[in-house]
């Protein structure tokens, strides 16, 4: 297989690097050079590096496909009990291949499991998941063990049910690893994966989820082993009232306090963030990760990006799972990202290289994997099919117009996983049907969790009534 692709327009990183004309680009190393003959047929209309993304969960079957409908982040965690039981491998294939056919060849991927005893069988059919369809993987591995269904605790939603529908919900609280059995789990998932085109990371869920103790072991156990820590920090209001509560001196102060902030944490959403706390998380070397369209779609807000560039912190760029059109496109996510930051004034707030940099630099930074040189190839003359001028910004095409579909190739660590807009390394479109036929032969359970499910978001959205 030869270890060059030929490009008739090559830019690695869009914004900052020139675009080259006419080229061989190296898909191990990325060096060029120039194409001389003429008649070629070209394997790109244009190839840039692959973006990152930094913050998932590995949705398979979608969350509208098990009706969880879009809702203010705390009701809407309860219908994820809708979740089918399906094979973690398959689930995961179907999101990695799906990511994959964007021409997206990094993921994170925050595991949900609350069974530490079920952890490390899954993590590891997670990685497999990833190594089949060829792309690298940030393995979050989940750590939490305080206040599940509702900040300060399961009880407070006794008084917004009826007595008989406590005795339902009572016996499902979760019950939680012990700290101990939590870090062990990590440290075995890294003793067979770490390495490669795998980076495992701690992922306590979030401070309202984890308690004091746990966050102390969570950053004592980074500091001695070096390990990154990935973390959703301050998504919506109510989690900023309840952490101010917890927290009087703030939660970033508290954070900071215990040594927990540091070059190896990225937070996910901080879209209730104020100036004080972006000015320390910059000063400690912390990258957010923004998460445009699923901050919209559960009503958390819109990030202060503009300040946080501002003042010197790094972005990444993540789905989290519930793009805009519901389709994992992180193009769109991106051009989104431009558009909500880009204010109002003549020159714009959110430059466009910015939004490059957060979804390629920073994003490979957050996975674990800087020195990646990944590249999608992109059907240029499709995408362009209309223009009269062939000297317009490559930053305005892919934010106007890139979208998924125009991503015909993805090379990973030098390997094709895409060519010629189908997936080289796995049957896609088995593995859809095999994942929904599993989904399917749920329903039955699923009916019975329905109920549990509405009774469990009703008395939520009645709970949080009081923090409006």
């Amino acid at each position: 297989m030869s270890e060059c692709v030929t490009a008739e327009r090559y830019c690695f990183l869009p914004g900052r690097d020139p675009v080259q004309r006419n080229v061989r680009v190296n898909i191990r190393s990325g060096s060029t050079s120039s194409v001389k003959e003429s008649g070629i047929a070209w394997d790109a209309g244009l190839v840039v590096a692959s973006p990152a993304n930094a913050h998932d969960h590995g949705y398979g079957i979608r969350t509208l496909g098990f009706g969880c409908a879009d809702d203010a982040l705390e009701s809407w965690i309860a219908n994820l009990r809708l979740r089918p039981r399906t094979d973690p491998y398959l689930e995961t294939l179907v999101a990695f291949g799906r990511l994959a056919k964007t021409g997206v060849g990094i993921t994170m991927h925050c595991h949900n499991s609350l069974n530490v005893d079920q952890l490390v069988e899954e993590a590891s059919a997670v990685v497999r998941a990833a190594g089949d369809v060829g792309i690298r993987l940030a393995l979050s591995c989940p750590l939490l063990d305080h206040d599940p269904w509702t900040y300060g605790g399961p009880d407070q939603l006794r008084a917004s049910v009826t007595p008989e529908d406590w005795s339902v919900l009572e016996p499902l609280i979760p019950r939680y690893g012990s700290i101990e059995a939590q870090l062990q789990a990590i440290e075995e998932i890294a003793r067979r994966h770490q390495g490669g085109l795998v980076d495992v990371q701690y992922g306590p869920i979030g401070p309202q989820w984890c308690s004091n103790a746990l966050l102390e072991a969570i950053a004592e156990a980074s500091r001695g082993s070096g390990r990154r820590i990935h973390m959703h920090l301050l998504e919506s209001p109510r989690q900023r009232r309840w952490l101010n509560e917890r927290f009087p001196q703030g939660i970033v102060t508290y954070l900071d306090d215990i040594g927990f902030l540091s070059p190896r944490l990225a937070i996910a959403h901080g879209v209730q963030l104020e100036r004080r706390e972006i000015e320390i998380l910059s000063d400690r070397g912390v990258q957010l990760v923004s998460n445009p369209s699923a901050n919209l779609r559960l009503r958390s807000g819109v990030a202060p990006l503009s300040q946080a560039a501002g003042l010197g912190l790094d972005v990444a760029l993540g789905l989290d799972g519930t793009g805009t059109d519901d389709d994992q496109d992180l193009w769109r996510e991106m051009r989104l990202m431009r558009m909500l930051h880009g204010g109002r004034r003549m020159e714009p707030d959110y430059q466009a290289e910015r939004v490059f940099h957060a979804s390629t630099v920073i994003g490979r930074k957050v996975t674990g994997f800087g020195s990646s040189t990944d590249l999608t190839l992109i059907d240029h003359d499709r995408m362009c099919e209309d223009f009269l001028f062939d000297d317009i910004a490559l930053t305005e095409i892919l934010l106007t117009r890139m979208r998924a579909q125009y991503a015909s190739g993805l090379i990973v660590d030098g390997n094709w996983v895409m060519r010629e807009g189908q997936l080289t390394t796995i049957d896609f479109d088995g593995a859809c049907r095999e994942l929904l036929a599993q989904a399917r032969a749920d329903v039955p359970r699923l009916q019975g969790e329905r109920k549990i499910a509405g009774l469990l978001h009703s008395a939520i959205r009645q709970h949080y009534q009081a923090f409006e």
